[in-house]
């Protein structure tokens, strides 16, 4: 098994359910991540991959496992977010096209698992971009004009937010405090890194995030082992600025099971929090040691006139 330390984040190349059952107890303060996507995606072709499930029976069977584990790890009061969208239906394998509720089976099978459904944000996606890269009939001008029974709305993004709830260590959480500014920060001896002005919390708050830019990820492309590779792009670095902004506090632990090219190590080295994830393709998973490691030498270069008397 592939992996590397530090004194910031530790990565692995290895089944995420594996490497969580080997995690203590109450040990990371936020999970933020996407999971594969059911059978939409196809990753690799290990036997391993939530995305070779042959159904979303199947797949949720084995992801359910996942979630009591991540419910396990979280610290008492803490959140979970997860990134995700509704899938389609197709007439050839369905007898019927249209929407599957797998936003709505995530909910159902954290609550299962023990989580309380927190709150969730919507992610605004252009239905222009979407009917471009997918060419879904629902989208289509002409089907307008044709028969308009035929179209429908754009597929929005999701994150959704679940808390552990645990009367056994109620008492002794954390809490996760923000300042409106640097006079009260110092005032309370708080960190500078969670200040959060009124201003921004207003926009935060919105249960739309409208301005989330499609292309603002890091290149998953160059991880790819081939050209036919189905993959989903990365998660929107803003996507998880904000929530690793708004949910954890300096210097701790955020952790994503599925970490693929390291987007939520990333932010979170960049945001000042520490980062430990897992990732089971290979190819990802060095990509994902490349871009922490950029950005963890880029906060820990010397300065230019360090050393100098």
């Amino acid at each position: 098994m592939l992996n590397y330390k530090n004194d910031r984040y530790a990565i692995y190349n290895c089944d995420c359910y594996d490497m969580l059952r080997n995690m203590p107890d109450n040990s990371v303060d936020f999970q933020v991540y996407s999971p594969p996507f059911a059978t939409l995606y196809v990753y690799s072709d290990d036997l391993r991959d939530l995305g070779n499930c042959k159904d979303y029976e199947q797949f949720f069977e084995q992801y359910f496992e996942i979630i009591k584990e991540t419910l396990r790890v979280l610290r008492p009061g803490r959140l979970a977010a997860v990134h995700c969208k509704q899938l389609p239906k197709y007439k050839s394998q369905w007898g019927v096209s249209g929407w599957y509720d797998f936003r709505g089976d995530i909910i159902r099978n954290y609550e299962m698992a023990g989580f309380q459904y927190h709150s969730e944000v919507v992610i605004w996606t252009d239905p222009v971009f979407e009917m471009q890269r997918t060419k879904t009939q629902r989208l289509l001008y002409c089907n307008l004009r044709r028969d308009a029974s035929l179209s429908g709305i754009g597929t929005p993004e999701y994150l959704c937010l679940f808390r552990k709830w645990d009367e056994k260590n109620a008492g002794l959480e954390i809490p996760v405090k923000h300042y409106r500014d640097e006079k009260e920060c110092k005032e309370q001896n708080g960190d500078p890194r969670n200040i959060l002005s009124l201003e921004d919390w207003q926009e935060y708050a919105s249960p739309v995030w409208f301005d989330i830019r499609r292309i603002d990820v890091l290149n998953g492309r160059i991880a790819r082992e081939d050209t036919d590779e189905k993959h989903i792009c990365p998660l929107q670095l803003e996507v998880i600025r904000r929530a690793i902004k708004l949910w954890t506090n300096p210097n701790e632990i955020v952790f994503s099971p599925f970490m693929g090219i390291g987007s939520e190590g990333y932010v979170s080295l960049e945001q000042g929090r520490r980062f430990i994830g897992s990732e089971l393709k290979t190819s990802y998973y060095q990509q994902a040691e490349k871009n922490l490691k950029m950005v963890y030498d880029e906060q820990n270069a010397p300065t230019l006139f360090e050393g100098v008397c």
